[in-house]
């Protein structure tokens, strides 16, 4: 009986440690401004700021079906227009943090204001490393009104047809 009681509270123990909890206020306040300056860094077209905030390992995805970049090959896309001083400005209006294994892990999402595209949202992942929190997934998404749903995805599925289309077809 007592393995049986020894198992389940080590079960339960486990259990506890994955659930995601609300960060303290300094993890919150910690995660909020590394957020907040990836946007800054972006806005100034500041390239070093932006991508320190990454994992060495991590995945930024795009608006665009085709865009799932890793740091390497997203610091390839994005050195042009940084270099020339032009980034790209997303101005946060919400955000929701959770963070979950021992406070080694937590994940985001935010809505995010941007002058050319309107409302988007900003979900990620964070990791600690060497006790600094790490940007290792940020996925970015358009906000598409229901109201409008099918009329964007129908004009999706017209540019994903032509898309696919060879250049030499006629």
């Amino acid at each position: 009986m007592r393995w049986i009681l020894l198992f389940f509270l080590i079960c339960t123990s486990n259990l506890v440690q994955v659930q995601a909890a609300t960060p303290t206020p300094d993890q919150q306040h910690t995660i909020s401004v590394l957020l907040d300056g990836f946007h800054q860094a972006a806005a100034k077209a500041d390239f070093d700021d932006y991508f320190n905030r990454f994992s060495e390992d991590g995945i930024f995805m795009g608006t665009d079906a085709s865009e799932r970049w890793t740091v390497p090959a997203f610091k390839d896309y994005a050195r042009a227009s940084f270099e020339q001083g032009k980034g790209w400005t997303y101005q946060p209006l919400e955000r929701h943090i959770n963070i979950a294994d021992q406070g080694q892990t937590a994940w985001f999402d935010e809505i995010l204001d941007n002058a050319r595209l309107g409302r988007c949202r900003g979900t990620g992942v964070l990791t600690r490393i060497d006790g600094a929190w790490k940007i290792s997934h940020y996925s970015l998404t358009l906000l598409i009104p229901n109201s409008i749903a099918a009329v964007v995805g129908e004009q999706t599925l017209q540019a994903d047809r032509a898309a696919a289309v060879p250049d030499d077809a006629s």
